[in-house]
Parts: C-alpha cells; structure tokens; sequence
C-alpha cells in the first residue's frame, strides 16, 4: 500500500508530485521550472545531469521543490526505475509530462536510417515505456494525470519530415488511445506545441532540411508557452480533462 503524500489532501492539496522527461532544455526545461515555481514537486529527467543540475539550482528557491535525475527514456528499465526512485521519495504520482523528443529531420531519399531509428526509440518508444512504468501506479493511487508533449507535426506532414511527423501522429494515437482506455480517474492531455525556441533543430544532420528550418523556425516563441498550456492542464478540477491543446506561434499558419 502506498503511503499517501502528506501534501495530498489539505491547505496544500494543489501540490502535485509531477515527473517531467527531456527536461534538460527547451519546453521540457520551462515545464519543469515553472511547475516548480507554482509549488509543485518537480522530478526533472534527462541524460544531460548538468543541465538539469543547473536547473536545479535555478529552483533552489521555488515554492515547491525540483530533483535532477539521470533519464534515458530509450532504456524502458531506466524509466520504469526513474518512476519508482520518484514514488519512494513523494510517496505518490500525480502527473507523468511525458516531454522527450528528437528531431533531425531528412528527406527520405538521404537515406539516413540511424536517425530514423533514434526518432523513433526516443519519440515513440520512450513515451510507451512512460506510459508502462506510471499507469500501474495511476491505477492503484486511483488518479494521475499523463501528459503528452507531441507537436502540430502530429497533425501534417511536411517535405523531410515523414518519419518525424509519423513519430508525432503515433504520440498523439498513444495517447488519445490511452485516454479511450483508462479510468475516468486517470486523466490524459496531449499538447502539440508549433515552432518553438529550442534545440530539436540542431539535431539535423541534412543540409537541405537544415536550411529549410532556418527559415520556418524564423519566429518561434518561448518555451514557457507550453509550459503554461502544461500547467492549465494540471491545474483544472479531477472533473475536467483537458484532452488535446494545440500552441503555436500566431505567424504560424
């Protein structure tokens, strides 16, 4: 039996415990900190462990609390063991913000099978092992809350990024089918964030995909948009379920 988190009902009863994955930078990084300066308990994940230390210590003097954690959400043992140090040290589960992603878009005809493979590890692969490791705790507590990070991507598909965009619509089929299937006390959002500032662009390897992201990326805005549209979702009564929101840029069309 778990041991309910002292914080879970009460004054404080808003506190969540909220695992966030690829928080190392970009919009995963903004939902960490801003959850963490909303008074939640943050447990930040990703390979990079500086990063995330340097977060950490931007949060030392939040409301709520933020802990590094080394995370390679390819590794379903890793994530499963990310879910359960988590548990042990709140006492509960309340959200998984399931953030981690590449992006290193090619056409198809560059053959670029390596990347493809690390897109879909990463972006497909890390988002089911999320969902294995924290649903059998969602069921048991009876609440939890699974928060997708997929991207307008999920929604067309655009000249080199086929595989990328087919890694998006899959995260966005997860997670509504988990929605369809889970308990009405289990709540599942997915956000689809547009052109946003961060490092998935540097991951292009393709010249010609990279020039073409030069200019579409040309006006993104700040991580801290999705973070906020993560922090609606949170925030609502169990009652309500925020199912999909899509943010982008308003030069986006």
């Amino acid at each position: 039996m778990t041991t309910p988190h002292p914080e879970s009902t009460g004054p404080a009863a808003g506190r969540k415990v909220v695992l966030v994955t690829g928080a190392s930078s970009g919009i995963g990084a903004a939902v960490a900190e801003r959850l963490a300066a909303e008074g939640h308990h943050v447990v930040a994940g990703a390979r990079r462990t500086d990063r995330l230390r340097a977060l950490a210590e931007r949060a030392e003097k939040a409301p709520g609390s933020l802990h590094p954690s080394r995370l390679d959400v390819t590794d379903r043992a890793d994530v499963a063991a990310f879910v359960t140090a988590a548990r042990e040290r709140h006492g509960r589960v309340d959200a998984l913000v399931a953030n981690a992603g590449v992006m290193p878009l090619s056409r198809l005809d560059s053959l670029l099978v390596g990347e493809w493979d690390r897109m879909i590890d990463v972006n497909v692969r890390g988002l089911l092992h999320g969902i294995a490791a924290v649903l059998p705790v969602f069921t048991e507590q009876a609440s939890g809350h699974f928060v997708t990070i997929a991207s307008t991507g999920a929604y067309e598909v655009v000249p080199t990024g086929a595989v990328y965009c087919a890694t998006k619509y899959a995260a966005r089929a997860i997670t509504e089918g988990l929605r369809l299937e889970s308990d009405p006390s289990i709540r599942v959002t997915t956000v689809s964030p547009g052109v946003v500032e961060s490092e998935l662009a540097d991951t292009i390897t393709d010249p010609g995909a990279a020039a073409a992201m030069h200019t579409y990326r040309a006006h993104p805005i700040g991580p801290d948009a999705i973070a906020a549209a993560v922090s609606y979702a949170l925030a609502q009564p169990p009652e309500v379920d925020v199912n999909e929101i899509v943010v982008r840029p308003t030069r986006q069309r």
